[in-house]
């Protein structure tokens, strides 16, 4: 198995990426949902690209394959298409989207958590925490998307603010 000895600028840059994006979110909630497809569906794709290069290096450090990476980056290529280029169906299916979109990335994360185990414990806690927090977000779109279209830029937020902070912890 390789050791990872230095800083990993990917997971930086996209932890950053990713907490810009939930700054925005947060900084006007009342502003046009339209605005937040198209940067959600920005970010889809590129993390939906990162993520099909992340499961290469994976291969890499510890020998093993994940399909479920594979899976999750194409889904994600998917949803920031859908997104991207149908605006009033991304309107409508929002709620829904980032649901399936929290559950399933969230779901997938926990799936290969054991991979950081040996790394740290502590450090698969907190991957196992944040992933089990995406999973009640995701839950709480699901089930009730009326309130959920009101406060999505707070919960998109709220998610894509751990999900970088999180990315910046694994740079290190």
């Amino acid at each position: 198995m390789k050791e990872n000895t230095g800083f990993n600028w990917a997971y930086f840059i996209l932890g950053i990426l990713f907490i810009f994006v939930s700054l925005i979110s947060f900084r006007d909630p009342t502003s046009s949902l339209v605005t937040i497809v198209y940067v959600f569906a920005i970010t889809a794709i590129l993390k939906g690209i990162f993520e099909l290069f992340v499961r290469r290096k994976l291969h890499e450090y510890t020998n093993q394959k994940s399909t479920m990476l594979i899976v999750l980056g194409i889904f994600d290529l998917l949803v920031g298409i859908l997104l991207l280029f149908n605006i009033s169906a991304g309107l409508v299916a929002l709620p829904f989207v980032f649901a399936g979109w929290f559950l399933v990335d969230s779901i997938a994360a926990l799936v290969t958590a054991g991979v950081y185990k040996e790394r740290s414990s502590g450090y698969y806690w907190f991957h196992v925490i944040v992933n089990i927090l995406g999973i009640l977000l995701g839950i709480m779109l699901l089930f009730n998307p009326i309130s959920s279209a009101l406060t999505l830029a707070f919960l998109v937020g709220f998610y894509f603010m751990i999900i970088g902070i999180s990315l910046i912890v694994y740079a290190f």
